[in-house]
């Protein structure tokens, strides 16, 4: 049984008010808030564990390396990976596809060279291969999509050739909330034996995704969408692939020996990880992955589809609703505009009205010019959102409309 009410109660910051009305916040594509245990395990490591990890001999160090690890594991168990040096500690999404980006056209790819991206990307995974064509002269192919925002798949296999090195798309998009049918992509992608990047954004804090089943070579994904830390993320990638990359940036952690003449690197998973990593920040990671997976996964998508269909049923009875994106597979991720009210005035008005939702491109200008648009409302749903709170959108926006 799905809990609503205990699961808000976990959310301190759903109970304030903003401009005097009770915050309803829709705008989880763009970040969650956090559990209580998430900020308490941060404040707990700092207050008592708080030492650099792996290199140190004293209690705490080897305490907070201990809890590093074991936040290794647990994301490995929540994707399924077969091993943790498949998994790799980063920054974020962004700072995963750009490593993949530029250790993998390095030693990868040729002037001439083709990756393949689809026309729904978040920039995050199309400006990395773009700086890449500009330094090293690959070529970027684009997968369309239909006026629904679903793949072509019949164009897709066309973009392959003998030029084509790697495909890198997103499992869910951030503005049309289509879930693409990544493990379809891959399949295509393999006949060609060509390996693929999985942008997880905005699927991990949605859906069970299980890297082996879906047999991605690479998996991306951000702590703070999954109700965990900002500054934190993680690079999944199979074992034989992180083996024949190079290393994205040098320093310590990533060596093995270090002398004038030459540098001999650190087995994997610290090939990867030049410098301190936030240790603090895996370790609430892994506290947030634990906290989905008690709710489960499963009962978090069923529970996150209804809410989708109830929103789109409802605003759909909206005079002038236009909303962006009803593929057949879609997560929520709301995108809309209502008659000629622009897309920043229908956002600062719903939040007088205590309501959280995002305007503007989404960090997606080619999708936008797909669909001949400048911006869209965006609202983007969560594990603790509720139809209440969908009323309360719908109703703002009824009221905004009538201001026009």
């Amino acid at each position: 049984m799905y809990e609503i009410d205990k699961i808000r109660e976990d959310f301190p910051i759903l109970s304030r008010t903003v401009y005097g009305k009770p915050l309803v916040y829709l705008d989880n594509g763009a970040t969650t808030q956090k559990p209580r245990c998430v900020v308490e395990t941060i404040s707990e490591e700092y207050y008592s564990v708080n030492a650099n990890v792996h290199r140190g001999v004293h209690f705490l160090s080897q305490q907070a390396t201990n809890l590093h690890e074991a936040s290794r594991e647990t994301v490995r168990k929540f994707i399924n990976a077969r091993s943790t040096n498949e998994i790799i500690f980063t920054r974020g999404t962004t700072e995963s596809i750009n490593l993949v980006a530029s250790s993998f056209v390095d030693s990868q790819m040729e002037e001439g060279d083709e990756v393949i991206v689809s026309v729904m990307e978040h920039h995050s995974n199309i400006v990395p291969w773009q700086l890449q064509a500009s330094r090293k002269g690959i070529v970027l192919k684009i997968i369309p999509m239909n006026d629904r925002g679903e793949l072509l798949l019949d164009e897709y296999e066309k973009l392959f050739s003998s030029r084509t090195r790697l495909v890198s798309v997103a499992h869910v998009s951030n503005v049309l909330g289509t879930i693409n049918p990544v493990k379809q992509l891959i399949e295509t992608a393999h006949s060609h034996g060509v390996p693929v990047l999985i942008d997880g954004a905005q699927s991990i804090p949605h859906m069970p995704v299980d890297v082996q089943q879906l047999d991605a070579d690479f998996y991306v994904f951000s702590g703070h969408k999954v109700y965990g830390p900002t500054g934190v993320g993680v690079l999944y990638g199979k074992e034989e692939w992180l083996d024949k990359l190079p290393p994205y940036q040098g320093g310590g952690e990533m060596i093995q020996n270090v002398s004038f003449e030459k540098t001999t690197f650190n087995e994997l998973p610290f090939k990867f990880e030049a410098g301190t990593p936030d240790y603090i920040g895996t370790t609430a990671l892994a506290k947030a992955l634990d906290y989905v997976s008690a709710i489960g996964m499963d009962q978090i998508a069923a529970y996150e589809h209804e809410l989708t269909l109830y929103a789109m049923q409802r605003m759909k009875e909206i005079p002038g609703m236009r909303i962006f994106g009803e593929a057949e597979q879609k997560g929520g991720v709301i995108s809309f505009l209502v008659g000629n009210i622009h897309h920043f005035d229908m956002g600062t008005l719903l939040d007088r009205l205590g309501i959280a939702v995002r305007t503007g491109h989404h960090c997606a200008e080619p999708l936008m010019r797909r669909l001949g648009i400048e911006g869209t409302v965006r609202a983007s749903l969560g594990l603790y959102n509720t139809k209440e709170e969908i009323d309360l959108l719908v109703a703002g926006i009824e009221r905004v409309s009538r201001m026009f």
